[in-house]
């Protein structure tokens, strides 16, 4: 979903000690005694965006949002050269979500994922499902290995001279998400790996940029958000992120009871429409609707969220 400015501010946020040397922030915002939901977000990497809370508001919800491991204002920072990434992995997160759970005293909560966010937010909800009430996923992604492989060597056929120039920066390697966690977390060269980054963010924007309204984002602007954008994404990518292969879709029977709405933009050329198809044909509970956008949204996946939002109330 794209960001936009909010006048909602947090009325609790703080610091979480999930072990390993490792401080997740947190805010909770809305209605204190609302309906708990949190929010995944996207990347790996991203961070959470502050607009999602006009989006929640409405509805009475108390929205619980946290900064996945190294990102955004949790410590210590991936965009730190410095930082080593052993303790981030996919199953770290999904701890890092219960005991965020635990911390506040919830016991179950509605599942908001975008992007890479549905990919965690499934993987939470297969292995907790009596944590979760509902779950509303965005701009949907199960991460396989044929997915992310799409991403970074298939689509370039829409975008041939962009892909040309992601290519050779990571020296036209058969497998460039592999090429670029070295060069961004296998090497020693701040140079090789702020290269690694302004090529990895940049083939990142292009892969938006047949989307109706699109302008490069202002976010890979910022070196220290660069940094940690690429070097988290080509960890947690050139592992698989730690799921077996179609894991999500074969264990989608533990997500029987949980009644979801799966909102995918039909123009979405990272993310091809077969994914969320895939994934609602094995999971009876979930709604799926298609939307006029690509993988950044707009005005209509917003209103289709805000139905979902005013549903799951």
């Amino acid at each position: 979903m794209p960001e936009r400015a909010s006048t909602i501010e947090p009325y609790e946020e703080g610091m979480l000690d999930v072990g390993d040397g490792q401080l997740v922030h947190f805010e909770l915002s809305g209605d204190p005694e609302g309906k708990p939901a949190v929010a995944l977000h996207g990347g790996p990497g991203s961070g959470s965006a502050v607009g999602l809370r006009r989006a929640f508001a409405p509805h009475g919800y108390r929205l619980i949002q946290f900064d996945q491991r190294g990102c955004g204002k949790s410590t210590p920072s991936v965009g730190d050269l410095s930082t080593v990434m052993t303790t981030n992995t996919t199953h770290h997160l999904l701890a890092d979500i219960e005991r965020l759970r635990e911390h506040l005293g919830i016991e179950r909560w509605l599942i908001w994922g975008n992007s890479w966010g549905c990919t965690l937010g499934l993987a939470y909800a297969q292995r907790h499902p009596e944590r979760v009430s509902e779950m509303i996923l965005v701009s949907v992604t199960l991460t396989r290995l044929r997915d992310i492989r799409w991403l970074y060597h298939g689509v370039g056929r829409f975008f041939p001279e962009q892909w040309a120039r992601f290519s050779a920066g990571g020296g036209h390697a058969p497998d460039l998400v592999v090429a670029y966690d070295h060069l961004l977390n296998g090497t020693s060269d701040p140079q090789t790996r702020e290269r690694a980054a302004r090529e990895w963010c940049a083939w990142e924007d292009a892969v938006q940029s047949n989307e109706e309204g699109w302008t490069p984002h202002p976010r890979y602007q910022d070196p220290t958000f660069r940094m940690t954008f690429a070097r988290t994404c080509t960890h947690f990518f050139s592992h698989g992120a730690w799921l077996e292969d179609n894991e999500l879709l074969v264990n989608c029977g533990r997500l029987a009871a949980i009644r979801a709405s799966l909102i995918h933009g039909r123009f979405d050329l990272g993310g091809p429409p077969e994914v969320p198809l895939l994934l609602a044909a094995a999971w009876p509970g979930a709604e799926l609707t298609f939307v006029g956008t690509g993988h950044r949204g707009g005005a209509e996946m917003a209103a289709r969220m805000n139905d979902a939002l005013a549903r799951f109330a």
